[in-house]
Protein backbone atom coordinates (compact mmCIF):
# COMPACT_ATOMS: atom_id res chain seq x y z
CA UNK A 1 0.00 0.00 0.00
CA UNK A 2 1.28 3.14 -0.80
CA UNK A 3 2.72 5.76 2.01
CA UNK A 4 1.08 9.11 1.64
CA UNK A 5 3.79 11.78 2.14
CA UNK A 6 3.47 14.41 4.79
CA UNK A 7 1.88 17.42 4.25
CA UNK A 8 4.32 20.58 4.57
CA UNK A 9 3.75 22.79 7.21
CA UNK A 10 2.29 26.59 6.56
CA UNK A 11 2.92 29.59 8.67
CA UNK A 12 -0.23 32.01 8.58
CA UNK A 13 -1.27 33.26 5.49
CA UNK A 14 -3.18 36.28 4.50
CA UNK A 15 -6.40 33.78 4.55
CA UNK A 16 -6.12 33.85 8.57
CA UNK A 17 -7.95 36.75 8.57
CA UNK A 18 -10.57 35.54 5.95
CA UNK A 19 -11.37 33.01 8.61
CA UNK A 20 -10.97 34.81 11.56
CA UNK A 21 -11.60 38.43 10.89
CA UNK A 22 -13.73 38.13 7.86
CA UNK A 23 -14.96 42.07 7.92
CA UNK A 24 -11.25 43.45 8.69
CA UNK A 25 -10.45 41.44 5.28
CA UNK A 26 -13.04 43.11 3.60
CA UNK A 27 -15.80 40.34 3.81
CA UNK A 28 -18.89 41.38 5.21
CA UNK A 29 -20.67 38.39 5.66
CA UNK A 30 -22.14 38.80 9.23
CA UNK A 31 -24.59 40.97 10.87
CA UNK A 32 -22.77 41.12 13.84
CA UNK A 33 -18.97 39.82 13.70
CA UNK A 34 -17.92 37.62 16.42
CA UNK A 35 -15.20 38.24 18.62
CA UNK A 36 -15.06 42.17 18.51
CA UNK A 37 -17.26 42.82 21.58
CA UNK A 38 -15.23 41.66 24.29
CA UNK A 39 -16.87 43.36 27.60
CA UNK A 40 -20.34 44.11 26.57
CA UNK A 41 -21.71 46.84 27.43
CA UNK A 42 -22.92 46.09 31.07
CA UNK A 43 -19.32 45.28 32.27
CA UNK A 44 -18.26 47.32 35.57
CA UNK A 45 -14.90 48.59 35.84
CA UNK A 46 -12.93 51.03 34.08
CA UNK A 47 -12.98 51.37 30.37
CA UNK A 48 -9.83 51.46 28.80
CA UNK A 49 -7.97 50.64 25.41
CA UNK A 50 -5.54 48.83 24.92
CA UNK A 51 -3.28 49.30 22.00
CA UNK A 52 0.25 48.25 20.58
CA UNK A 53 2.49 46.85 17.73
CA UNK A 54 4.68 43.54 16.79
CA UNK A 55 7.42 44.40 15.64
CA UNK A 56 10.08 40.85 13.51
CA UNK A 57 13.82 40.66 14.58
CA UNK A 58 15.12 43.91 12.73
CA UNK A 59 12.57 45.84 14.76
CA UNK A 60 10.06 46.25 11.48
CA UNK A 61 5.89 46.04 12.20
CA UNK A 62 4.25 42.94 11.29
CA UNK A 63 1.45 43.71 9.31
CA UNK A 64 -0.86 41.03 8.95
CA UNK A 65 -0.92 40.34 12.54
CA UNK A 66 -4.31 38.74 14.81
CA UNK A 67 -4.46 38.66 18.03
CA UNK A 68 -7.07 36.71 20.33
CA UNK A 69 -7.58 38.10 23.82
CA UNK A 70 -8.74 36.20 26.82
CA UNK A 71 -9.50 38.34 30.25
CA UNK A 72 -10.86 38.22 33.60
CA UNK A 73 -13.74 41.25 34.57
CA UNK A 74 -12.89 43.42 37.21
CA UNK A 75 -13.77 41.08 39.32
CA UNK A 76 -11.36 38.56 38.51
CA UNK A 77 -13.77 36.05 36.96
CA UNK A 78 -13.76 34.59 33.80
CA UNK A 79 -16.76 34.07 31.71
CA UNK A 80 -17.54 30.27 32.56
CA UNK A 81 -14.73 30.08 34.75
CA UNK A 82 -11.37 29.50 33.07
CA UNK A 83 -10.26 26.04 33.67
CA UNK A 84 -13.45 24.74 35.01
CA UNK A 85 -14.53 23.15 32.32
CA UNK A 86 -17.01 25.81 31.21
CA UNK A 87 -19.27 25.31 34.48
CA UNK A 88 -17.99 28.04 36.27
CA UNK A 89 -17.32 26.48 39.40
CA UNK A 90 -14.09 25.55 41.17
CA UNK A 91 -11.50 27.00 38.49
CA UNK A 92 -9.43 29.61 38.34
CA UNK A 93 -10.91 32.83 37.95
CA UNK A 94 -14.21 31.54 39.09
CA UNK A 95 -17.43 33.52 39.46
CA UNK A 96 -20.38 35.25 38.03
CA UNK A 97 -19.68 38.10 34.92
CA UNK A 98 -22.16 40.20 34.18
CA UNK A 99 -24.52 39.38 31.16
CA UNK A 100 -22.91 39.96 27.63
CA UNK A 101 -19.34 39.80 29.00
CA UNK A 102 -17.61 37.41 26.85
CA UNK A 103 -13.90 37.93 28.09
CA UNK A 104 -12.60 36.57 24.68
CA UNK A 105 -12.57 38.62 21.50
CA UNK A 106 -10.13 39.52 18.41
CA UNK A 107 -7.85 42.17 16.89
CA UNK A 108 -5.78 42.49 13.61
CA UNK A 109 -3.24 45.02 13.08
CA UNK A 110 -3.63 47.60 10.28
CA UNK A 111 -2.33 46.44 6.94
CA UNK A 112 -0.44 49.60 6.54
CA UNK A 113 0.89 50.97 9.55
CA UNK A 114 0.83 47.41 11.73
CA UNK A 115 -0.46 49.39 14.92
CA UNK A 116 -4.03 47.04 16.53
CA UNK A 117 -5.96 48.10 19.56
CA UNK A 118 -9.24 47.25 21.26
CA UNK A 119 -11.34 48.34 24.11
CA UNK A 120 -12.26 46.63 26.96
CA UNK A 121 -12.34 47.14 30.65
CA UNK A 122 -10.03 46.50 33.24
CA UNK A 123 -9.50 43.04 34.19
CA UNK A 124 -9.29 42.53 38.10
CA UNK A 125 -6.60 40.28 40.01
CA UNK A 126 -7.73 36.59 39.28
CA UNK A 127 -7.19 33.77 42.30
CA UNK A 128 -6.00 30.69 40.82
CA UNK A 129 -7.57 27.20 42.77
CA UNK A 130 -4.30 26.69 44.88
CA UNK A 131 -5.17 29.94 45.77
CA UNK A 132 -2.87 31.90 44.49
CA UNK A 133 -3.38 35.83 43.11
CA UNK A 134 -2.65 36.76 39.60
CA UNK A 135 -2.71 40.25 39.09
CA UNK A 136 -4.44 42.05 36.44
CA UNK A 137 -3.84 40.70 33.00
CA UNK A 138 -4.90 40.00 29.77
CA UNK A 139 -3.94 36.49 27.94
CA UNK A 140 -2.68 37.09 24.31
CA UNK A 141 -2.66 34.27 21.44
CA UNK A 142 -0.46 36.20 18.30
CA UNK A 143 -0.36 34.42 14.65
CA UNK A 144 0.59 35.85 11.81
CA UNK A 145 2.83 35.29 8.51
CA UNK A 146 6.63 33.69 9.73
CA UNK A 147 4.79 32.50 12.78
CA UNK A 148 4.44 28.46 13.02
CA UNK A 149 2.83 28.38 16.00
CA UNK A 150 0.50 30.82 17.50
CA UNK A 151 2.38 32.41 20.31
CA UNK A 152 0.99 32.84 23.85
CA UNK A 153 1.91 36.33 26.15
CA UNK A 154 0.51 37.73 28.79
CA UNK A 155 0.28 41.49 29.19
CA UNK A 156 0.09 43.50 32.62
CA UNK A 157 -0.11 46.94 33.69
CA UNK A 158 2.39 49.11 34.85
CA UNK A 159 0.14 50.84 37.66
CA UNK A 160 -0.67 47.83 39.18
CA UNK A 161 3.10 47.61 41.00
CA UNK A 162 2.39 45.81 44.60
CA UNK A 163 0.04 43.36 42.74
CA UNK A 164 3.10 42.68 39.61
CA UNK A 165 5.71 42.12 42.81
CA UNK A 166 3.55 39.37 44.50
CA UNK A 167 2.30 37.95 41.07
CA UNK A 168 3.50 34.21 40.58
CA UNK A 169 4.62 34.72 37.20
CA UNK A 170 6.23 38.24 37.53
CA UNK A 171 8.02 37.22 40.44
CA UNK A 172 9.58 33.77 38.96
CA UNK A 173 13.78 34.69 39.28
CA UNK A 174 14.17 33.24 35.76
CA UNK A 175 12.09 35.61 34.51
CA UNK A 176 13.19 38.87 36.13
CA UNK A 177 15.41 40.20 33.13
CA UNK A 178 12.52 40.26 31.02
CA UNK A 179 9.60 41.00 33.04
CA UNK A 180 9.51 44.10 31.75
CA UNK A 181 8.35 42.89 28.36
CA UNK A 182 4.99 41.82 30.08
CA UNK A 183 4.29 45.44 31.00
CA UNK A 184 1.79 47.46 29.07
CA UNK A 185 1.88 51.13 30.11
CA UNK A 186 -0.72 53.60 30.91
CA UNK A 187 -1.51 57.35 29.45
CA UNK A 188 -4.75 59.37 29.74
CA UNK A 189 -6.33 60.41 26.24
CA UNK A 190 -8.73 63.02 27.17
CA UNK A 191 -10.76 60.80 29.69
CA UNK A 192 -9.63 57.42 28.46
CA UNK A 193 -6.68 55.24 30.19
CA UNK A 194 -4.85 53.31 27.16
CA UNK A 195 -2.35 50.93 27.22
CA UNK A 196 0.76 50.80 25.06
CA UNK A 197 1.80 47.09 25.08
CA UNK A 198 4.80 46.39 22.22
CA UNK A 199 5.68 42.51 21.28
CA UNK A 200 8.95 41.91 20.05
CA UNK A 201 9.12 38.76 18.39
CA UNK A 202 12.70 38.41 18.47
CA UNK A 203 15.93 39.92 18.87
CA UNK A 204 16.63 42.85 21.81
CA UNK A 205 13.84 43.02 24.15
CA UNK A 206 12.03 39.81 22.63
CA UNK A 207 8.95 39.33 24.97
CA UNK A 208 8.85 36.69 26.99
CA UNK A 209 5.85 33.99 25.10
CA UNK A 210 4.50 30.66 27.19
CA UNK A 211 4.76 27.47 26.59
CA UNK A 212 1.11 26.66 26.90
Amino acid sequence: MARLKETPSQTAGPYVHIGLAPKAAGFDIFEHEPAWDIAGAEAQGERIRVEGIVLDGTGEPVKDVLIEIWQANAAGHYAGGYGSGGDGAGGEGAGPVEPGFRGWGRTISDFDSGEWGFDTVKPGAVTAPDGTRHAPHLNLWIVARGVNMGLNTRAYFDDEEEANAADPVLSLPELAPRADTLIARREMRGNLAVYRFEIRLQGDGETIFFDI
